[in-house]
């Protein structure tokens, strides 16, 4: 914590601009020996949120020019001073700057070292520290905007206001420990007890939300399965809006899963495109099939595709058989042509039932809506609630709800004050661990190992 660290903050690859971040203690003496600025002066003399332009230098040569941005502790991401250098994108550029800062008295930033100082300068909770990096990783605008809500403090601010109840309840009960002979009043001990069943009731909606939470951050699996030329991969080309798989009349053309991350109504679906379902000719179809199994069997979803202008035959009777009993989408295509297939059958075996043509582009969003139907479980969410969605976050809040219902029941059951406290206690440590007002240094190093160098 002592130590200045850097490091570049901008990805890897050529780009227009790059960022050389520098925070600690040294920062800001430390470019003053790097970078020069065309008005003159000194670094460690601007004040804090200020842009300077100049050329960063090693000695007597230019590296390149950048404008340099100042922001003085605490008013700064970190709380220590710290200075970014705006150069250009390209590696050997980034690389040079970085190296003269670390040549100059900083040292190398671990992963998520920027974050984790500003957790410990208490500029943000864990759990804001860790809604970072969903932040870095969201991959749509559904995940951006929770991990946005997240490090606002919006979940922060909802364990914090359950740990007042808590701490409240405990504080009370506690006081008749300390002092036995004025007993609480049975309207008090009502009290207490409505107390803890409405936090019991706030932690049973909050974890009711885990489960979109989570599929928010991680996404989830879908595969589209059928036998041969029923327009797989066309209706891949249709979600992703591109020309991705290769589309022929010829049977087969697809001979191997093809796949892709994609933003389904705010859900990030890894969708595959699997080779027809058929008895292989050859060594190189056998493989297809084998993997076009596997990814069935391990979707989330599975959607099932059928030719509407054929009727159904034992391939695809086959692949009914294998996944009635699983969370699929049936999906008829072709309905711009004349319809021979059994719709009764397909409708008796399958929940979900979506009629398409991928060819007019008809009917696309209907089977958009049924993928985050399924997901969702037409559950509307209520907005009043955050929505968690780190597993961390869900197993220490599943915790701190069991000693909570364990108090509860001691109450119900009078037994001694000093059992409940215990359990309320517990509680209380649970949500503590979340926000990270007690942790360990294996605890920090696991999470912030997950970020990138720069972050």
């Amino acid at each position: 914590m002592y130590d200045t660290i850097a490091a570049i903050a901008t990805a890897p690859g050529e780009g227009a601009i790059g960022i050389v971040r520098i925070s600690g203690r040294q920062a800001l003496n430390i470019v003053d020996k790097i970078f020069k600025p065309k008005s003159g002066g000194k670094v460690s003399d601007f004040k804090t949120y200020s842009i300077h332009y100049g050329h960063v230098v090693d000695k007597k040569e230019t590296v390149d020019e950048a404008l340099l941005t100042v922001m003085r502790s605490p008013r700064s991401f970190t709380k220590e001073d710290v200075v970014e250098i705006s150069c250009h994108g390209s590696i050997v550029a980034l690389r040079r700057v970085l190296g003269l800062a670390l040549e100059n008295g900083a040292r190398l930033a671990e992963p998520g070292e920027f974050t984790k100082r500003a957790f410990l300068n208490n500029r943000i909770d864990l759990a804001q520290a860790e809604a970072v990096l969903d932040i870095i990783r969201a991959k749509t605008d559904s995940a951006l905007s929770l991990g946005t809500e997240q490090l606002k403090g919006v979940l922060s601010s909802w364990v914090n206001n359950l740990r007042d109840k808590l701490f409240n309840a405990l504080v009370a009960l506690e006081a008749n420990i300390d002092f036995p002979d004025e007993e609480i009043a049975p309207a008090g001990l009502s009290k207490i007890k409505l107390r803890l069943r409405d936090v019991d009731k706030k932690f049973n909606k909050i974890l009711d939300t885990s489960s979109r939470g989570c599929v928010l951050r991680e996404g989830i699996h879908v595969v589209i399965c059928g036998k041969p030329n029923v327009g797989k991969s066309s209706l891949l080309n249709a979600l992703l809006k591109q020309e991705r798989s290769i589309v022929t009349h010829i049977a087969g053309t697809t001979r191997d899963t093809i796949e892709e991350i994609i933003d389904i109504k705010g859900i990030p679906v890894r969708i595959v495109d699997t080779a027809g379902i058929i008895q292989p000719r050859d060594l190189v179809e056998k493989k297809a099939v084998q993997r076009s199994k596997k990814h069935i069997d391990s979707a989330d979803i599975a959607i099932i595709l059928f030719d509407g202008s054929r009727k159904l035959d034992s391939q695809d009777n086959l692949l009914i058989s294998k996944l009635k009993n699983k969370s699929a989408i049936a999906v008829i295509n072709k309905i711009d042509l004349k319809q021979k297939i059994e719709r009764k059958k397909i409708e008796n075996n399958f929940k979900h039932v979506v009629l398409i043509s991928t060819k007019k582009l008809k009917n696309i969003n209907s089977l958009e809506e049924a993928i985050k139907d399924i997901v969702y479980q037409g559950a509307v969410l209520s907005p009043e609630y955050a929505i968690v969605s780190n597993m961390r976050h869900i197993e220490l809040l599943k915790k701190a709800e069991g000693f909570v219902k364990s108090a509860c029941v001691a109450l119900d059951k009078g037994f001694a004050s000093e059992l409940v406290c215990q359990d309320i206690k517990d509680a209380l440590g649970f949500l503590d661990d979340m926000l990270g007002k007690r942790f360990s240094d294996k605890l920090l190093d696991k999470i912030f190992s997950e970020f990138c160098i720069g972050k």
